[in-house]
């Protein structure tokens, strides 16, 4: 099924990228609760999969979240996790966004996933149309966030920024095209000034000047989309860098140049600031500077500076010998 949405001149100025904690977390539900596949995620899975589960044990709007979010080829709800407003918002303020949400509204989006899906259990549908079905919501994420994705935030974090600097340079430097060409094989950018995305139903849309918001995510990989009137037209989309290939001679690498420059080298297959590769790879920052120097100086990495950060990339001679 093909979605449009159609674009003129002034969208590509009004389109931005930003970071949502809050959707982030939405989808690392998804994946420990088994529901997609972990991937490159699997270890760390793995290691919070039962501290999810007493989480759900607690806070059974977790489990009850399936037969609303989450679902391929049917509809689903938007308000527990919206589009953020802002570039960078911290998670405390999208929740309490969460939290002012009317309750007509959620039961209104509730209502209408479910009458897509075959019927629930008496147990789920009572919570999901319940009068605190908001509150207990932002209590299950809010757990979810504090007691798994906030330790390893700052990484998954590095990994989204990375991202956006990549993808907001080259929209605003090389238009549409440039922008969305490796965005999914489920993106296509016409010359007709229309963008295509392959999502389970069909529906045509026009910007007219408000601009897309794309929002890169750490744990999927498929596009998915905010189509509502609701909210700003948005699209999520896989970030890049989620699972850096190790270089082929990864022994005789860390042999050469020592197992953290390597780590660090490999890593660099993206541009990353200091304070990205520590969070990725959890070095300190110290640590990191002295060996960006080191890499730096013998010519395997460079640096150019933008605006207050250096962002540090791989030269020729670094690539070469990271593929052996």
């Amino acid at each position: 099924m093909l979605v449009t949405i159609e674009v003129v001149p002034q969208d590509l100025m009004a389109s931005r990228f930003a970071i949502s904690p809050l959707i982030e977390t939405m989808h690392a539900q998804w994946v420990l609760a088994g529901r997609y596949r972990a991937g490159p995620h699997g270890p760390w899975a793995a290691r919070w999969r039962e501290t999810y589960k007493a989480l759900a044990a607690g806070h059974p709007v977790l489990r009850a979240a399936a037969a609303i979010s989450g679902n391929r080829g049917t509809m689903n709800v938007d308000f527990i996790a919206p589009p953020p407003t802002a570039v960078d918002v911290p998670f405390e303020a999208e929740l309490a966004a969460l939290r002012a949400t009317p309750l007509e509204q959620a039961h209104a989006e509730i209502q209408r996933a479910l009458a897509g899906r075959p019927p629930v259990a008496g147990w789920v549908r009572r919570l999901l149309l319940g009068p605190e079905v908001v509150a207990r919501f932002a209590d299950g994420y809010e757990a979810l966030w504090r007691e798994i994705l906030s330790h390893d935030w700052p990484r998954f974090r590095a990994v989204l920024q990375r991202d956006v600097a990549y993808r907001a340079g080259r929209l605003a430097a090389y238009g549409w095209q440039a922008a969305l060409e490796d965005l999914s094989p489920q993106v296509r950018w016409r010359p007709s000034g229309r963008i295509e995305v392959e999502l389970s139903s069909p529906s045509a849309h026009r910007l007219g000047g408000r601009g897309l918001l794309f929002l890169p995510s750490a744990f999927m990989n498929t596009v998915g989309a905010y189509l509502a009137d609701a909210w700003p037209y948005a699209l999520v989309y896989p970030a890049r860098g989620v699972a850096v290939a190790p270089p082929a001679r990864d022994r005789d690498l860390a042999a050469l140049i020592g197992r953290s420059r390597a780590r660090i080298l490999v890593e660099l297959a993206e541009p990353a600031t200091t304070t990205q590769l520590a969070a990725l790879l959890g070095y300190s920052l110290g640590t990191t500077g002295g060996h960006l120097a080191a890499l730096r100086g013998t010519g395997l990495v460079t640096g150019a500076r933008i605006g207050r950060n250096v962002l540090y990339t791989r030269t020729p001679l670094g690539d070469a010998l990271v593929d052996g």
